[in-house]
């Protein structure tokens, strides 16, 4: 990186060198004139990781001056960004329903609305009994173990299958459930449930969704960032979808609960494809945003 493409200027003398704080906010400044979503936030957050610094000792050291080694750091964290990589790819970690989860290049970020998902599963669970009860969960294209991982951190007593094509997102997976202390999870290389035998008493899965033809249209920080492969849900957005109606239906328990995330658009075309393999779904429910994002259903 050449001096002048700099983030953080330059400084000659001890009495105007650049600070914990002034460099935050001259990353946020830059951030906010790239048109970035929460430049103060992403400030903050690649600060810390330059200094291996936490937000209350961040704060405390805001006074601190700092050397060539540490600016030039921070320098090459904040044009990753300015990049458009998300910050959760730069430093490696994503926060999921409380839970810091390693991210890699294989995997999704975890998105908040992504949570949902895992609102309802627990909704349909507490319905049929208490959440100490023994049950089996498997998660449909596991990516980073996100949804799978927080489910079992809720269910005490619940053994969870997660699968993926992927081997080096399996490995991250498994590395996720180990940092976490959850060893009733396994993780199992396939395509969907193509080798799981059931029964389940709870499926979930946030399936490959955009149609094909709308992933060049999508924000840089996916489009650029995101595997295709965690992206592309084929011509209509729905393959994935296809795939799961014909394989659930036979894994569930009479009974047994499908929860699926849909895209935009998706809600009522998911579910004529779950009604269709028998399955009985109920109105979607909204993200935080109001969009309906998650698809239950129970096998008749």
């Amino acid at each position: 990186m050449r001096p002048a493409d700099a983030v953080l200027p330059t400084r000659h003398g001890a009495a105007d060198a650049p600070t914990v704080a002034s460099a935050r906010r001259a990353l946020a400044q830059a951030f906010r004139a790239a048109g970035l979503d929460t430049p103060e936030l992403d400030a903050r957050i690649l600060v810390g990781h330059a200094l291996a610094l936490d937000h209350a000792a961040l704060v405390a050291a805001d006074a601190r001056i700092l050397d060539a080694e540490r600016r030039k750091t921070i320098d090459a964290l904040s044009r990753r960004r300015l990049a458009r990589e998300p910050v959760a790819r730069i430093v490696g970690i994503k926060e999921f329903w409380s839970l810091q989860l390693a991210v890699g290049a294989s995997t999704l970020v975890p998105r908040p609305e992504t949570e949902t998902v895992v609102e309802a599963a627990l909704a349909e669970i507490d319905k049929g009994g208490p959440r100490t009860r023994e049950l089996r969960i498997a998660d449909l294209g596991t990516g980073t173990g996100a949804l799978l991982l927080a489910l079992l951190c809720e269910l005490p007593n619940a053994f969870g299958l997660g699968t993926d094509l992927n081997a080096c997102t399996l490995l991250l997976a498994r590395s996720n459930a180990q940092k976490l202390k959850i060893a009733r999870a396994a993780f199992l290389g396939c395509d969907m449930a193509a080798a799981l035998r059931g029964p389940f008493d709870l499926i979930v899965s946030n399936p490959p969704y955009i149609p094909s033809g709308q992933i060049a249209a999508l924000p840089a920080e996916v489009r650029d960032f995101d595997p295709r492969l965690a992206l592309d849900g084929g011509a209509d957005g729905l393959d994935y979808y296809r795939a799961i109606a014909a394989s659930a239906p036979a894994l569930l328990k009479p009974g047994a609960t499908l929860v699926v995330e849909l895209g935009i658009g998706q809600a009522q075309p998911v579910a004529d494809l779950l009604l269709a393999a028998a399955l009985s779904p109920s109105p979607p429910l909204p993200d935080l945003h109001g969009m309906p994002r998650a698809l239950v259903a129970t096998k008749r």
